[in-house]
């Protein structure tokens, strides 16, 4: 008996995927070259980092800790795109507790992460509180690729290290009334001013984002405690953030501080303040334009040296990640 294999909507042609024994070579190597003490950081994403000025000390300084005690997730290795470069990832980011532009990343060095507390609780058996250490070292690591995009019609592909969702739900336990999850980011007024449209303190502070237990239950929803081999820069969310590969970037919270079971479904910071515009579910769909404009395509950052000449890519449904998700929303 013969079976077809149909490849997923995102996956490259074989003939330009890296072959297997060099993939696994170089992971070889690389392990080899952490156990001599020089950092998994250094050498395993070089390919994918700047060689022009856009690398300056400065940004290189938000940079991570290497992180060396961790797996490669075979399922999740490729994302059929290039990895973006990380002088890109760490610089292009949205984070509105630190003001309104893309280039957040000096604003955010401003984030306090040590100590850290995350607290998980609610309509859970084992209410529990994390700290820093815990963070990297409760749950066993791994590196996943996942593409990258946001409402704003602009894509990436990152290597997050991290574990899955589901790992803390076991330790957790939520009963069988919990139905939602909130997650709060950090916020404090003297520290995270917010962007400066809507008087920036007067919106809906805490920034809170939700799920389903089904969606934080499923296979690819991810909690990232570093990327590109190394602990999370403060732009990027440190120390913990969401990420959720099927849907719009604004879905995954940064720098977590409180996770909660609920019965009902929680209020949201962009569903609260504009809700025809970002929806509490917010699955990347290119069929559902944004009120402002189309979702049909998307700009992949860093693929020409200036933004207006991104290469565009037709937006996939659900990211091209249906296979794992399409069932949650039949």
């Amino acid at each position: 008996m013969s079976f077809i294999h149909l490849p997923k909507s995102w996956q490259l042609p074989e003939r330009l995927v890296t072959p297997e024994a060099a993939y696994w070579n170089r992971r070889k190597v690389l392990k080899g070259l952490v156990g001599m003490g020089i950092g998994a950081s250094a050498v395993s994403f070089a390919s994918c980092q700047r060689s022009d000025t856009t690398v300056t000390p400065e940004l290189q300084a938000t940079w991570g800790q290497p992180l060396s005690d961790y797996t490669v997730n075979p399922d999740f290795r490729d994302a059929g795109r290039t990895i973006t470069e990380k002088a890109d990832a760490t610089s292009y980011n949205n984070f509105y507790e630190f003001g309104g532009t893309k280039n957040i990343w000096e604003a955010a060095q401003a984030l306090p992460t040590d100590p850290w507390t995350l607290e998980v609780g609610g309509l859970v058996k084992n209410p529990q509180k994390f700290d820093l250490d815990d963070l990297t070292q409760r749950f066993p690591l791994e590196e996943r690729v996942y593409r990258f995009r946001c409402v704003e019609a602009w894509a990436m592909v990152v290597p997050w290290l991290g574990f899955p969702m589901r790992s803390l739900m076991a330790a957790v336990e939520p009963t069988s009334d919990a139905k939602f999850v909130s997650f709060t980011s950090f916020y404090d007024p003297e520290v995270t001013p917010g962007p400066s449209w809507g008087l920036g303190r007067n919106l809906p502070w805490p920034y809170v984002e939700a799920l389903t237990i089904e969606e934080m239950a499923n296979e690819l929803a991810f909690f990232a405690v570093g990327l590109y081999g190394q602990t999370l820069p403060k732009q990027n969310g440190a120390p913990i953030r969401m990420v959720l590969p099927w849907k719009y970037g604004f879905k995954g919270g940064k720098s977590i501080v409180k996770i909660e079971f609920t019965r009902e479904q929680p209020a949201t910071y962009w569903n609260t303040i504009s809700p025809n515009e970002y929806g509490f579910e917010a699955n990347v769909n290119p069929d559902v334009p944004h009120p402002r404009w189309s979702q049909k395509t998307e700009k992949i950052v860093g693929t020409n040296t200036n933004p207006f000449d991104w290469e565009k890519q037709d937006t996939v449904i659900y990211n091209g990640y249906g296979d794992y998700v399409a069932d949650l929303y039949a």
